[in-house]
């Protein structure tokens, strides 16, 4: 069977895909070691028989909607590739809003100290460090699995900024005091329709479901977060459909002062900022 073939038949195979051709081309490019380019420029290459099944089970495995990131083990995010497998959740761009707020309401070229909470792969930690060498980022993460991917994508980036620790939300924060406090928390609620439906039910549970109707991360953190943030500090959460109004309001419930709601490129809010102004009895550095 040629590349052109067997391209034609797993696109056909992947419905459950919204770009199966496109998924075809990864997987069939990351079984082979050779750039997508590859592909279009030697169609009619035969393919050896273990290339070929391996892709078929690569095929077979997409066809079930596991997501096609696991498959290859990486994604991309900001502007660079991040390893990634089934203990960390995969990247979506649309976090990318949260990147782009943070480094809009922080000066790259000060010292801030900065922390990531549920990190996952490090998707965001990694990218302000990578943007700002000055700032000084904690990346935080129940899971001791998750922690290990992002401390192997930090390796990979030559990132030295960024400092890795275990922990729930804010008690991994000890007695440090913040200039910024980021997290995209699991934020559906448990029985969610959602859960069961593409490729979510390959995705950690830890990192997508929360009880409370999918408020209990949003509430522990904005409410631990005031013992951290400096006076002037920022809280930023990214959270899911039909949250913002409640979350919110929240905040503003908790003495949270410039509150706002962001949307993101698809004009589906995304975000939620808010300042802490009050002083706060912390530890310093």
């Amino acid at each position: 069977m040629t590349i052109k073939q067997a391209l034609d038949a797993a696109a056909v195979e992947l419905k459950c895909s919204d770009s199966p051709r496109l998924d075809a081309e990864i997987m069939l490019a990351h079984v082979l070691k050779v750039e997508r380019s590859y592909l279009f420029t030697h169609p009619e290459l035969e393919l050896l028989d273990d290339s070929l099944q391996c892709f078929q089970r690569y095929v077979a495995r997409r066809a079930q909607s596991e997501p096609i990131a696991y498959l290859v083990g990486n994604k991309s995010f900001w502007d660079f590739e991040l390893a990634v497998n089934s203990h960390v959740l995969v990247p979506r761009p649309e976090t990318e809003l949260l990147v782009e707020t943070a480094l809009e309401l922080g000066a790259a070229d000060e010292a801030l100290r900065v922390a990531d909470l549920g990190t996952g792969s490090g998707a965001i930690a990694l990218a302000l460090a990578k943007e700002c060498p000055a700032w000084r980022l904690l990346a935080a993460d129940i899971s001791l699995e998750a922690l290990e991917v992002a401390r192997q994508n930090a390796e990979a980036l030559n990132l030295i900024n960024v400092e890795f620790v275990q922990g729930s939300w804010c008690e991994a924060l000890g007695t440090g005091c913040y200039d910024m406090i980021v997290s995209n928390p699991p934020y559906i609620a448990p029985g969610d329709p959602h859960l069961i439906e593409g490729g979510l039910p390959f995705e950690p549970k830890l990192a997508l479901q929360a009880a409370d109707a999918g408020f209990a991360a949003f509430k522990s953190i904005a409410d631990e977060a005031r013992q951290h943030l400096r006076p002037g500090g920022w809280l930023l959460l990214e959270h899911g459909f039909e949250q913002q109004v409640q979350l919110k309001a929240l905040l503003l419930e908790l003495g949270y002062a410039a509150v706002s709601g962001h949307a993101d490129l698809a004009s589906c809010d995304r975000l939620v900022v808010a300042q802490w102004n009050q002083a706060q009895t912390v530890a310093s550095d």
